[in-house]
């Protein structure tokens, strides 16, 4: 007899939708892989290592660079971590703008998902819908921190500074003349929060336009039905969460099930699918995109009527008004030390955990009572994911692979780390 053997192949590191950083061997037998061994670490930037390195402060930056899809989101597991070591108490205010920013970080998220899963797939349209909404977005960002991308906005204790009361305008080039810029400044006459409610307003007609794109295109549904199915028993057995857990119709979200920030005072549905499939994972986020809608809202609502501190007044913790420090030398000594220095947390190990858009992104945090942690270990939503690629992707055909890592909505940022 003669002997079989199998055909062994590099899918990737250049493949599109491995995004230059995931190296897949697959084994196959014709078309059909019989073996997916996926080799992570092509990324990997010491990023728990390096924070042991800074003070504690200092590493918020770093989480923007983890998942560098879900900036705010990422930031929002660390500092919930050092508060809770502190055991301080964050504003009502700054915990409002926390979870709206987490709301606008998920819309983000999914879109460039929903965008790119479609393009590996071969729809070329759907990412240049989904980029028009998250410019908007990025705007927000920019406005409230400076970065587009890199926010580093939220702090230990609240978030940087309060909403801004104006928008940056465009201003007329050479791209661009005076009426386009007029257009293009028509809403961004008011503060971020006017800006952000006339997104929520616009935001549901374009998710139908997604839905008009994708939901019933025969082509997608050929794609991603059936493709990658997941059992809730396995998804439970492999460690998912987020749409992978609950594409499997498991009820699971930690804004409900653990609520953090000002969760438990809005109301929102968690989307579940029925078959664990790669379609049923993109109606999950299709969803879940519009319930953000639907939070933000409700946000934007409350920190219209609610003024207040965003941050804590411990000056131990966070830095003193810039007037005051100016004008009194006990606040000049506060700043000093905590911006040479930094805060000291006490001794102690802590784990806090969020559900980022991807799943639940997850800090664990040890301090020996200095002004660096002692050691950061982060739980990233992908990993778990990725690990399942061998069952998930075993029996289906090469194209499919493709498909099983866009559903994954694998950031190997975080991965790797």
């Amino acid at each position: 007899m003669a002997e079989i053997r199998n055909y062994t192949i590099n899918f990737g590191p250049q493949h599109p939708s491995a995004h230059g950083v995931l190296r897949l061997v697959l084994e196959l037998d014709g078309e059909v892989v019989e073996r997916a061994d996926p080799h992570i670490g092509l990324l990997h930037r010491g990023t728990e290592k390096l924070a042991e390195t800074r003070t504690w402060v200092q590493s918020v930056p770093y989480m923007d660079r983890l998942d560098y899809v879900s900036m705010m989101c990422n930031e929002h597991a660390y500092c919930m971590a050092i508060e809770k070591l502190l055991g301080i108490e964050v504003p009502l205010r700054a915990k409002y703008i926390r979870t709206m920013f987490d709301e606008v970080t998920r819309i983000l998220n999914h879109l460039l998902n929903i965008g790119t899963h479609a393009l590996d797939i071969g729809a070329m349209t759907m990412v240049l819908y989904t980029f028009r909404e998250r410019e908007d977005l990025m705007d927000a960002y920019e406005a409230v921190s400076g970065a587009r991308m890199h926010a580093a906005y939220y702090r230990p204790g609240g978030v940087y500074r309060d909403l801004p009361d104006r928008m940056p305008q465009y201003e007329v080039n050479k791209f661009k003349n005076a009426n386009t810029v007029r257009e293009l400044n028509a809403n961004r006459q008011g503060s971020l929060l006017d800006f952000l409610e006339d997104f929520t307003e616009r935001f549901p007609k374009y998710c139908d336009e997604y839905e008009t794109l994708l939901t019933d295109n025969r082509i997608w549904k050929q794609r991603t039905v059936g493709i990658g199915v997941v059992t809730p028993e396995q998804a439970l057995a492999w460690g998912f969460s987020g749409p992978m857990v609950r594409g499997s119709g498991i009820a699971w979200d930690l804004r409900k099930k653990q609520p953090y920030a000002a969760y438990d005072r809005v109301d929102f549905d968690i989307p579940l699918g029925k078959n664990g499939d790669c379609y049923d994972r993109y109606l999950c986020r299709m969803e879940e995109m519009r319930q953000s809608n639907r939070i933000i809202r409700q946000c934007i609502d409350w920190l219209r009527k609610n003024p207040g501190p965003v941050i804590v007044d411990n000056h131990k913790v966070a830095p003193p008004p810039r007037e005051k420090m100016k004008a009194n030398m006990e606040e000049l000594i506060h700043h000093f030390k905590l911006f040479t220095e930094g805060m000291h947390v006490p001794k102690g190990e802590v784990y806090a955990a969020i559900e980022h858009p991807k799943g639940e992104f997850g800090v664990y945090a040890v301090s020996d009572g200095a002004n660096k942690p002692y050691r950061i270990k982060l739980r990233a939503p992908g990993f778990a994911h990725l690990a399942a690629m061998d069952e998930m992707a075993r029996g289906h055909m090469i194209a499919d692979v493709v498909a099983i890592i866009g559903t994954m909505d694998v950031v190997f940022g975080e991965i790797d780390r």
